[in-house]
């Protein structure tokens, strides 16, 4: 399997459900026997992403560590054509 094909398998993408949601899907992965999960996330739904990682990390897979936090910025367009900068994180959880 390419590197890229197990990238966007291990990826989370956190949008507007409660962080337990997201927690579940990262677990599952963890479960399922893969070793390292991405958790990304736009705009306001950055502090569920965080959460999220840290309900994971202290709760229900406590041999995970944060590998790597990469922020940045996102150029979006809307319906109209305006283009808005949106904040953007990834946050890399791997275990042993």
């Amino acid at each position: 399997m390419t590197e890229k094909g197990t990238a966007d398998e291990n990826t989370i993408f956190v949008g507007s459900k409660p962080p337990m949601s997201y927690v579940l899907a990262v677990v599952t992965q963890f479960n399922g026997g893969t070793n390292q999960v991405q958790i990304k996330a736009r705009g306001r739904a950055i502090s569920r992403a965080v959460d999220t990682a840290e309900i994971v990390r202290n709760r229900f897979v406590t041999d995970s560590k944060i590998k790597d936090i990469v922020i940045g910025t996102e150029a979006i367009t809307n319906e109209e054509g305006r283009t808005s900068n949106v904040s953007s994180i990834e946050i890399i959880l791997v275990t042993k």
